[in-house]
């Protein structure tokens, strides 16, 4: 990215305080981000790649907290190879369904990315995302019998998963969203709903960001390099700390509060939408 961006420093680390404080949260990151770049200043709209290049910084944030975990798994998944016992045991078994259940949406994503770039930023689709994504959260956190530990997790509940984090390909869905309402519905608990939804996200959201960030170098965007890396780097400091509270709000209140933020959000875009205060694309 050599070329001179729309968005100013200022802007790219607002939009970077947003992507840490919404990333880990089941309200969408990416429908915050395509929201309030038309309230900015500059009136444009960061893109995808803006997106997945500042999501690098909050995934920099999971590795960190979850290093113990992701340790572990990963020394248990090598030991697997070419053992077939060990690869039965709990750690290695999720080692296997991160890698499995990261396929769905890198497949996806390669095959849809004109329309995830385009015509499924359409703000109308994302406020209906955000309200329909957000009921049904709130109908699994309130009936699902959420029992299960990580520990339980199967090789049919790690595929579920993955097709559940693709569908936060549309925006408004959420990443963490579309997986935790998987786990919910599948009754595994609610901190193992969000821990799996984290570890998960680790290998698509790097390959898109890093993806993304190839793809973009030395090209025009709404965004330059420089608020681009001030952004991911606010986006990390930011997202740690969110890690911290989300696990502690979820084992204490569950979702509901995310649940309501979800269904007004989307109500009050649909709202400017029909206002003509904003524009669908």
């Amino acid at each position: 990215m050599t070329v001179a961006s729309s968005i100013s420093w200022f802007e790219a680390a607002l939009l970077g305080l947003i992507q840490g404080l919404t990333e880990f949260l089941p309200i969408s990151s990416s429908a915050h981000l395509r929201l309030l770049g038309p309230m900015l200043p500059s009136g444009a709209d960061p893109g995808a790649a803006f997106t997945a290049i500042t999501q690098i910084g909050t995934e920099l944030a999971v590795l960190i907290y979850f290093r113990h975990d992701i340790w572990r798994i990963a020394n248990a998944w090598l030991r697997s190879l070419g053992q077939r016992q060990q690869a039965l045991e709990p750690d290695a078994r999720m080692g296997w369904l991160v890698i499995l259940g990261s396929l769905p949406i890198g497949i996806l994503g390669l095959l849809f990315q004109d329309a995830i770039e385009t015509y499924l930023r359409n703000l109308y689709l994302t406020a209906i995302m955000l309200i329909v994504f957000g009921i049904l959260l709130g109908i699994a956190d309130r009936y699902a019998p959420q029992r299960k530990p990580l520990a339980k997790l199967t090789w049919r509940d790690g595929i579920v998963f993955g097709f559940a984090q693709a569908m936060a390909l549309i925006p408004g869905v959420s990443r963490s969203g579309g997986t935790i309402t998987a786990g919910l519905i599948m009754g595994y608990t609610r901190e193992a709903a969000a821990r799996y939804s984290f570890l998960l996200a680790v290998p698509a959201v790097f390959a898109s960001g890093l993806y993304q960030l190839y793809k973009s170098w030395g090209v025009d965007g709404p965004v330059a390099a420089g608020p681009t890396a001030l952004a991911t780097v606010i986006a990390f400091a930011v997202g740690y700390g969110v890690i911290v509270l989300f696990l502690r709000i979820v084992s204490s209140r569950g979702f509901w509060p995310f649940v309501l933020y979800r269904v007004v959000l989307g109500s009050f875009i649909l709202v400017l939408l029909s206002a003509g205060v904003l524009q669908p694309l």
